[in-house]
């Protein structure tokens, strides 16, 4: 993963390859509840080194997903291989990244992108179609409410914001969790997943590092 040209960031820094070691919940409400545990992340040295130490292991995922390829969300879920798609476990792996696969099927990165903060991005197994479109989702979550219900006024125009000045990808709100999400197609090459997720985890991380100062849930 290299660094986005143009993309709005801080301190100059490349997203390191590291180890997520992440367990999936069975229970579905654990994104909203238990985000703030949900992830481990290898702090980096400015080079893109390898990971110097980690952060503790814990767990989440999101509650309930969008249907995929015309199905419900359960039959879409019940579709999918508890190993994950075999494609995007080909690519992950030809990128270099570590990941786990959750319940879902869905894989599971924590990306280190300093010494202080960390972001999880999910790479979806299931895809979605529209015609002779088939689409892909990355997600990444920078946001919670603290009862799991509708985001704040000023959160959602906040987003909505920075969704019309985004090169990839817009915010959705899910559970109480606002999440950027990056859609490409289904067969796109290494190189534009990799782009993808590259994007997805610093846009996240920067909002969040904007919405809620001082903090690093996700």
């Amino acid at each position: 993963m290299r660094l986005a040209p143009g993309f709005p960031t801080g301190s100059t820094f490349r997203l390191a390859r590291t180890a997520l070691l992440l367990s999936a919940l069975a229970a579905a409400p654990a994104w909203a509840a238990d985000a703030a545990a949900a992830k481990t992340a290898a702090k980096v040295s400015a080079d893109a080194g390898p990971a110097l130490d980690a952060k503790p292991p814990v767990e989440a995922k999101p509650a309930a997903k969008p249907g995929r390829d015309g199905d419900s969300a359960g039959a879409a879920q019940a579709a999918v291989s508890k190993n994950g798609d075999p494609q995007v476990r080909a690519q992950l792996d030809a990128l270099g990244y570590k990941y786990q696969v959750d319940e879902d099927g869905d894989f599971v990165l924590t990306f280190g992108l300093d010494e202080k903060r960390s972001q999880m991005a999910y790479v979806l197994s299931r895809t979605q179609r529209f015609g002779s479109l088939k689409v892909r989702e990355i997600w990444s979550p920078a946001y919670r409410t603290a009862d799991g219900g509708a985001l704040p006024a000023p959160i959602a125009n906040r987003l909505l914001e920075d969704g019309q000045l985004s090169k990839l990808g817009g915010w959705v709100s899910q559970d109480g969790v606002a999440v950027f999400v990056v859609k490409i197609d289904a067969d796109a090459p290494n190189h534009t997943l990799d782009d993808a997720i590259d994007y997805a985890v610093r846009a996240a991380d920067q909002m969040e590092a904007e919405l809620t100062p001082g903090q690093d849930d996700f």
